[in-house]
């Protein structure tokens, strides 16, 4: 390669080593510390001094987990692959523990590892990278998730036996009371508030349930809910029809209050309060809780679900009252129903703030794996990622744009099959070795893309992925910056290419159009070169940005190249910008990867 003439700023190689993002540990062949970048010292909590000049295996002792059947670490294993055969190693993601410097033992942790081969001008290796990437958060939520499906079964299970045991009780109440109308009726209605409260969805929907129609199918002239507050001590709903008294004093109660209310849900035990008297015995406080709510008669059921109290439910007649034993049965079998019933949403509230949660820290994951693109002195590069309107937020759709050593820079846009964690797994990877492959190398983009897909099928990488690379050259001797494009398209869309003069046209492949990867390892893979003055605007997509429902990927492309058209020679970001807002916010049902670059300098 010819090299780039006039003068370029000389590059401080070790300070840029030490600020890359992701981490690198620099080792002899016989593996033997000699540098780290300090992404690398802050993910192992290490220093410098601490680690250089000793054995990476005695500085981090692997565990029993990390080693093969031999009783050799695997990633040693890597390290003598790389160092052996002068190629790039990717691992699969790897536990290895990491010793805990202030609390003794060690830490669990996940990385995604590969391991370069440094070579001297003989080609041999002098020198063996390691690039770790700490995963260990993306494991743990994706063992996460698969607990909570585990949990939502056990409560499916559990909330079956629940109801099927209530049907029952409620039975064995109806044939005892069959010949009382005014039971039969009760029993109706509880059945009718029962079925109320399986489709309730919040839990003001279910507290008001209760003591707005619970209570006088009960028979009772009010009551009340009393649930764990998320702060603390005790929430209370109670009916409209208790004294604004009660309301003002009893909304919020410390953990323990003596209140009958909360010596239930505390306890577990039942507590009838048929009488004033027995009202005082039990607690002076009752005194006042008379006066507030002007109610004499209490019966107060705990709310519970297998072992696990989660409240009370009390239950209050204006006089004094007895219940008697068919009537206790009810008041136990609507406990039971109520308590179902809360757990219910707890639990489905707890799932969609854990779904919530591990859906931000995929789409964070995601784009941290989107780095931003290279800094050129001429050429403007933008980048934009838009994740499907009606569809989680992650998935296999990447861009990137990096320096390789030699001064070229090399773009990518692919395209992983899927929308979900794996797919987006697989894409890190992907673009890991992409750019493992290029940086250093001299390949052509064809060449890079056959040797992508040969990784693909070495490594076990069981997917389809659709890509377009490009490798971008300064021409040597122009009097102005002009760039050479040589690009190869593994079954993407074409890009859209915009020259000084202001014709747009599709970069169409000169043949047919090369297989996905993944798809045949061995099979030819063709390049296409042209040249980029100054002014011109490539753009590289995935099919999020193209492809309608209800239009085809041709309409789809020509939508893009008159939204290019009437972009002008505006800048790189002004371009993605425009490109985005012609799409518009919610009108795809596919994530969105976008690359436009531009060479600037005079027309």
């Amino acid at each position: 390669m010819t090299p780039t003439t006039g003068r370029l700023p000389t590059v401080d190689y070790l300070g840029l080593f030490r600020l890359l993002p992701t981490g690198y540990l620099v080792m002899t062949p016989d593996f033997v510390v000699v540098d780290a970048n300090d992404a690398y010292l802050a993910s192992v909590g290490r220093t410098r001094e601490e680690i250089v000049g000793q054995p990476v295996f005695e500085a981090f002792p692997p565990s029993d987990d990390a080693l093969d059947h031999t009783g050799v670490s695997r990633v040693q294993r890597s390290f003598e692959r790389a160092r052996d055969t002068g190629r790039l190693d990717a691992m699969p993601v790897q536990r290895y523990d990491i010793p805990d410097l202030v609390h003794g033992g060690t830490v669990e942790r996940f990385w995604s590892l590969i391991s370069v081969p440094v070579p001297d001008r003989e080609g041999r290796t002098v020198l063996v990278v390691q690039r770790a990437e700490d995963v260990t958060d993306f494991v743990r939520e994706r063992q996460r998730t698969e607990a909570d499906r585990e949990r939502g079964r056990e409560w499916r299970r559990r909330i079956d036996e629940v109801e099927a045991d209530l049907f029952a009780r409620a039975e064995e109440v109806q044939a005892a009371l069959r010949d009382r109308d005014v039971a039969a009726r009760q029993l109706a209605s509880l059945a009718h508030v029962a079925l109320l409260l399986t489709s309730a969805e919040t839990l003001a929907e279910v507290e008001q349930i209760v003591v707005g129609q619970g209570m006088k199918v009960l028979g009772a002239d009010g009551g009340a809910v009393v649930t764990p507050h998320p702060d603390g001590g005790w929430q209370v709903s109670m009916s409209a029809a208790l004294p604004e008294a009660a309301m003002d004093a009893y909304q919020r109660l410390p953990y323990d209050s003596p209140l009958p209310a909360c010596w239930v849900a505390r306890t577990g035990q039942r507590l009838i309060l048929p009488t004033r008297d027995s009202g005082l015995r039990f607690h002076p406080v009752m005194a006042e809780t008379y006066e507030n709510t002007r109610r004499l008669g209490w019966a107060l059921l705990p709310l519970r679900v297998g072992d696990k109290l989660i409240g009370s439910l009390a239950v209050a007649w204006a006089e004094e009252h007895a219940p008697a034993a068919d009537e206790l049965e009810l008041l136990d079998g609507f406990a039971a129903q109520l308590a179902l019933a809360l757990e219910r949403i707890w639990a489905t509230e707890a799932q969609r703030a854990a779904a919530a949660e591990a859906q931000q820290l995929s789409e964070t994951l995601q784009r941290s794996l989107l780095t931003q693109p290279t800094r050129s002195d001429t050429l403007e590069i933008a980048v934009r990622y838009q994740p499907a309107a009606a569809k989680a937020h992650i998935g296999g759709d990447w861009y990137d744009a990096f320096a390789t050593s030699s001064g070229g820079t090399v773009l990518v846009v692919g395209d992983v099959n899927g929308h979900d964690r794996t797919a987006a797994a697989l894409m890190g990877q992907l673009r890991n070795l992409v750019r493992g492959m290029a940086y250093d190398s001299d390949d052509s983009p064809a060449e890079l893309l056959s040797r992508l897909d040969g990784a693909m099928r070495g490594l076990g990488l069981d997917t389809l992925a659709t890509a377009v690379l490009a490798r971008v050259e300064q021409v040597p001797g122009a009097d102005v910056p002009v760039h050479r494009l040589r690009w190869s398209n593994a079954g993407h869309l074409p890009p859209v290419l915009r020259t000084a003069d202001g014709e747009v046209r599709v970069l169409e492949p000169a043949g047919d159009a090369d297989l996905l990867l993944g798809w045949d390892p061995g099979c030819l893979r063709t390049e296409t070169v042209t040249d980029l003055p100054p002014g011109s605007t490539l753009v590289l997509y995935t099919d999020g940005l193209v492809e309608r429902r209800d239009a085809g990927l041709d309409e789809g492309i020509a939508r893009l190249v008159r939204t290019v058209q009437a972009a002008g020679d505006a800048p790189a970001e002004d371009v993605a910008e425009r490109i985005l807002r012609d799409l518009g916010p919610d009108s795809h049902d596919d994530d969105v990867a976008l690359l436009v670059l531009r060479g600037t300098g005079p027309a």
